[in-house]
């Protein structure tokens, strides 16, 4: 998963937590503040009457009764100042149940004694809990409202933060990883970017790339090298080995021994030409500009190679389509390619057996080859290392060194070929070379 849809889905994810975190505790919240601003709504009105009292004296209520009494019409407030004993000290805010006129309802009533005259007074003023609490829901729904609309402008905010601050490290693998293709022919370019990280990160890669490609352009000189040096030493001992054995006065055992030596030179030569073969495929020495038939192709392997499928009894059935062409290839490489394939489906084949060629289209539309054969299969541990130069496996015979299977990795890679293998023991194995989709 890329980085920024993770930080897009957390951001998103602890906003939609924070959301229900403040629904589930809205309720609770909207009954606190109503609470509490009923409870400051009594101060005040109490710090009023206070006052008045103060001002005008008791009678301003009393009117020569006793004591005072008074509610709204629908009975939502009311008021009281009775006397009480002089030990009565009272000053609070609860709520209560009041009768009046036969109605018991349900009060926030704040309890506050005060003296006046000496006397001791009661001053009662109560307002309904469902009055209080009749807004409740509509300030939910607009608290709610109002939180949804602030999330979702600062997931907006932070997302388009986001993208702007990871653009840089998109960049840069974009540039470094996705569209670079080794070996690195051009000298990569350092991303404009403020952040520190991003910037060690884009000079390390930088450097890194710079080191594989230096060790991978002396690795292939040093392989080109080697092996074309190699090849004139190797021409000339083969040559004095058969001027040897052209003499007459060899003895048997001598002649035998110069031919196990001239066995053993040939194998050299062989490798040594295959590993020239690798290095100039790895340092494009080849035109891909050719236009080939495969079912041409495929006919011509199979008659260089048809004395190998009698020496095994081996069938081949080739299913190639006549109208099938690939293009933008080099026809050489292309025949080394399925030749080595089609060799080692006979190497590794039982007497008697099968190979199976045929081609088609994948649900994507890129044109692909199948080899199969009926041969002894590869052990599924050894399947990530058939290509690997000179790694034996159990798919091996004695004397194998594996750089069929490379050279044949290698015109692939030069090629932008992608080849899939699926193998079981006893059973067989299956290549499946695919071309890109302009092929």
């Amino acid at each position: 998963m890329k980085l920024s849809t993770k930080l897009t889905l957390f951001i998103t994810g602890s906003k939609l937590a924070i959301v229900l975190l403040f629904v589930l505790l809205l309720p609770f919240l909207v009954r606190q503040i109503a609470s509490e601003y009923t409870n400051y709504t009594l101060h005040q009105q109490r710090k009023k009457v206070l006052s008045i009292v103060k001002k005008n004296g008791l009678d301003y209520y009393f009117q020569g009764d006793d004591n005072y009494g008074s509610y709204t019409m629908l009975k939502e407030e009311f008021i009281a100042i009775i006397p009480v004993a002089d030990s009565l000290n009272i000053n609070t805010i609860k709520d209560s149940q009041r009768l009046l006129e036969r109605d018991t309802l349900n009060y926030r009533v704040l309890s506050h004694t005060f003296k006046d005259h000496q006397k001791n007074y009661l001053l009662e003023i109560g307002k309904t809990t469902a009055s209080i609490n009749q807004y409740n829901k509509p300030l939910q729904r607009f608290a709610l409202y109002v939180l949804i609309i602030l999330i979702a402008l600062t997931i907006l905010i932070d997302l388009t933060f986001t993208r702007l601050i990871i653009r840089p490290l998109a960049k840069i693998i974009k540039s470094k990883l996705v569209s670079r293709k080794f070996p690195f022919e051009d000298q990569p370019q350092l991303i404009q970017t403020s952040t520190t990280d991003f910037k060690y990160l884009d000079e390390s890669l930088n450097a890194l790339m710079n080191q594989i490609n230096e060790a991978f352009h002396k690795e292939r000189e040093f392989t080109s090298n080697a092996s074309h040096e190699l090849m004139t030493p190797i021409s000339i001992l083969q040559n004095k080995m058969e001027n040897l054995l052209a003499e007459e006065v060899l003895d048997e055992p001598s002649t035998l021994a110069i031919i196990e030596m001239m066995k053993t030179v040939d194998r050299l030569k062989k490798i040594s030409g295959s590993l020239l073969l690798i290095s100039r495929i790895e340092n494009e020495q080849y035109i891909r500009k050719e236009e080939v038939k495969p079912l041409e192709l495929f006919n011509e392997i199979i008659e260089e190679i048809s004395h190998r499928l009698e020496e095994k009894n081996i069938k081949i059935v080739l299913h190639i389509s006549e109208n099938s062409i690939v293009k933008q290839v080099n026809r050489d490489l292309l025949f080394q390619l399925f030749f080595n394939l089609i060799h080692n489906a006979i190497k590794f084949n039982r007497q008697q057996g099968e190979i199976m060629i045929k081609d088609g289209y994948q649900k994507g539309g890129s044109y692909e080859i199948t080899i199969s054969d009926t041969g002894i299969g590869i052990p599924e541990e050894d399947l990530p290392f058939i290509f690997d130069r000179f790694r034996k496996t159990n798919l091996e015979e004695s004397v194998g060194y594996g750089l069929g299977l490379a050279i044949v990795k290698s015109i692939a890679v030069y090629h932008h070929l992608h080849i899939e293998v699926r193998s079981e023991i006893k059973k067989g194995t299956i290549f499946n070379i695919v071309f890109p989709d302009y092929f």
